[in-house]
């Protein structure tokens, strides 16, 4: 499928791409430059966002325009606001922009006029059940406009003249996308993705990108993949319809599985996994495979009616295995969600640092996850010419620990021989024999080197 894009290249990097651990000790700073800048679906704010996040990982940023037809979806007009303030009677600032880009109904219409509270009433968005949060409100599809505030100052407002100023536009642009790609050996595709849209929020919108910029350091230092890496930051929604309508052909072929990571930041000590659809992908069958072997996680069932962009992958012209992880679902009572509650100090960078341990382990098992096929398909291989069996039929009364491993990886060796038959995965070998997944990932690549087995496109 032909993408409707314009590219735009790294420029400008201020430090190395594979250094990961000084990437990581600037999650702070990072998180500190993107919190202000008011992110929308489009607009400068989204794009300024890629660009720092480019100074730390090599992401190509394209973009389909305003106009595109995107499957049922037609791209936008692009959105900028430059000043929004409301005045009160007395000329007093009620709510400002420059405090908080929350206050903005984001993509909202602009107006220059004065009313009375009764017909200002209207444009005015809280959350009563939240006293003293300022929510995070849109209108996307619908030109409206308003500001929000938080519910208990809107109690303290008295009658009289107020002075609506909203200095945004629309303007033919585009949604932008930034991606990046780390090379496995395979062109099977594991997709890792994030989104980018809302404004001042920690949690819900600044700790899944930083997750994945995390991740990509993790895997850029891995001394082998075995599957490609595709790292995708959109808008929700709209965002990831247009890179499905760039890359879809491509994604159908190679795509056996994805992540998407949001709210991985906040107080619950644990990740909580959303299967794909099917319960089929890479994932799903890693994160049972990490559950039987003693990992303690959550999971839920798929359902298209919550989380995020899972569920444009779930359709049935798409069909990829995708699931969602996260730390902070809002039905698992995350009070800061779409809200001023949701702050850095609750969001809390170290846990940006364990979503990053954990998904780490996650993707090494899900790596793992590849089909082996035994090149000499009748008989058992000589293996004493290789250097795979011992010379001498000896063993000690009281074999030593080098016998022991020796004796393990002959083991290992013919349960390989047996079940590498271009159908069975290293996953349901471990399961089979009760080994290691890591030991048999590597007794797989001695007998790959050795030319006994293949690794299967």
């Amino acid at each position: 499928m032909k993408a409707l894009s314009r590219s735009h290249s790294v420029e400008n990097s201020s430090m190395p791409f594979d250094d990961f651990q000084e990437t990581e000790k600037n999650f702070s700073a990072i998180f500190d430059r993107l919190f202000p800048l008011l992110r929308s679906i489009t607009g400068p704010g989204t794009l300024e966002s890629y660009r720092i996040l480019q100074e730390f990982m090599p992401l190509n940023i394209s973009r389909v325009d305003t106009g595109t037809k995107v499957f049922d979806w037609t791209v936008p007009q692009e959105w900028r606001c430059e000043e929004a303030y409301l005045l009160g009677p007395d000329g007093e600032i009620v709510v400002d922009m420059k405090d908080s880009n929350l206050h903005i109904l984001n993509y909202s219409a602009p107006i220059d006029a004065k009313m009375s509270l009764q017909e200002l009433d209207p444009h005015l968005f809280t959350i009563p059940q939240k006293p003293d949060a300022i929510p995070y409100t849109s209108s996307y599809y619908k030109k409206r406009w308003g500001f929000c505030l938080s519910d208990r100052q809107k109690q303290t407002l008295k009658d009289g003249e107020y002075h609506a100023v909203i200095k945004s536009e629309f303007v033919d642009g585009g949604v932008d996308i930034a991606q990046t790609k780390l090379e496995g050996r395979s062109q099977r595709e594991i997709i890792l993705s994030s989104y980018m849209c809302h404004p001042s929020l920690a949690n819900n919108e600044l700790s899944g990108p930083l997750t994945l910029l995390g991740l990509y350091h993790r895997l850029n230092k891995w001394p082998k993949r075995n599957h490609t890496f595709r790292f995708t930051i959109q808008p929700e929604t709209i965002g990831t319809l247009c890179m499905l309508h760039q890359h879809l052909d491509e994604i159908k072929t190679n795509a056996v599985g994805g992540l998407i990571v949001n709210m991985t930041g906040g107080e619950r000590d644990r990740l909580t996994y959303k299967q794909s659809v099917f319960k089929d992908g890479i994932i799903d069958k890693s994160i049972h495979f990490a559950q039987a072997n003693g990992v303690v996680l959550d999971t839920l069932d798929f359902d298209p009616n919550s989380g995020a962009d899972e569920r444009h992958y779930a359709t049935p012209g798409v069909r990829i295995p995708v699931c969602n992880v996260t730390r902070d679902f809002y039905h698992l009572g995350f009070v800061g969600y779409h809200n001023s509650l949701d702050t850095k100090e609750y969001m809390r960078i170290e846990q940006i640092i364990n979503a990053v341990d954990d998904l780490e382990r996650m993707l090494m098992i899900a790596d793992n996850c590849v089909v082996y096929e035994n090149r000499e398909l009748v008989g058992e291989p000589q293996l004493g010419p290789r250097g795979l069996y011992p010379s001498l039929n000896f063993v000690a009364k009281t074999p030593d620990e080098a016998e022991k491993e020796a004796h393990a990886e002959l083991c290992r060796i013919k349960w390989l021989l047996t079940l590498a038959d271009g159908r069975h995965d290293l996953i349901d070998i471990a399961e089979r024999t009760g080994y290691a997944l890591h030991d048999l990932a590597q007794t797989a690549e001695k007998l790959k080197d050795n030319g006994l087995l293949t690794l299967k496109a």
